[in-house]
């Protein structure tokens, strides 16, 4: 399946967050990216990402904010989600895609995510902390991954700083 992907809107953020709220087994996540919106600090206003289907309903969803390694600016991917009826199709995939391609487009270079080992290599990530990349609390640390989004700049060292709305 091809997906149009294409930066959130105003008009998306109902769908965005009854996306968010169907994808995971709690309100949590929706819950975050609606405070991240408000967050002046970490939200960037184009990379927060829909998927959509041939009807222009968002199905899939990618969100990049502004996190820190050490003092170095980076970007955070999370959440990430796909409306359960069409996961496994290629929508989030599309998603994380468009919206990396579009913070390298704007100049970031770097960005961390906390999530599955096995998922997020296939979009470059690696285990950050061979990068000397860490987190404040204990994951596994399978789970840290970065990315740097220019193959000239090397990613940073040092510990991760979240926006406040992630709690971390």
């Amino acid at each position: 399946m091809t997906w149009t992907t294409r930066p959130e809107t105003p008009a998306d953020v109902a769908a965005v967050h009854a996306l968010n709220a169907a994808a995971f087994p709690t309100p949590e996540e929706a819950g975050l990216v609606d405070a991240l919106r408000a967050d002046p600090g970490a939200w960037i206003d184009g990379l927060s990402y829909v998927a959509c289907d041939a009807e222009g309903r968002p199905v899939g969803y990618a969100l990049l904010t502004r996190c820190h390694v050490g003092e170095t600016p980076a970007l955070c991917l999370a959440p990430c989600a796909v409306r359960p009826d069409r996961q496994r199709e290629g929508a989030g995939s599309a998603a994380i895609r468009a919206v990396l391609a579009a913070a390298a487009a704007r100049g970031e270079k770097h960005v961390v995510v906390l999530g599955h080992a096995s998922y997020y290599p296939r979009f470059g990530f690696t285990r950050a902390s061979a990068h000397g990349i860490r987190l404040s609390i204990d994951v596994p640390d399978e789970s840290l991954m970065a990315l740097s989004l220019d193959p000239a700049v090397p990613l940073p060292s040092g510990t991760v700083r979240y926006a406040s709305p992630f709690g971390i």
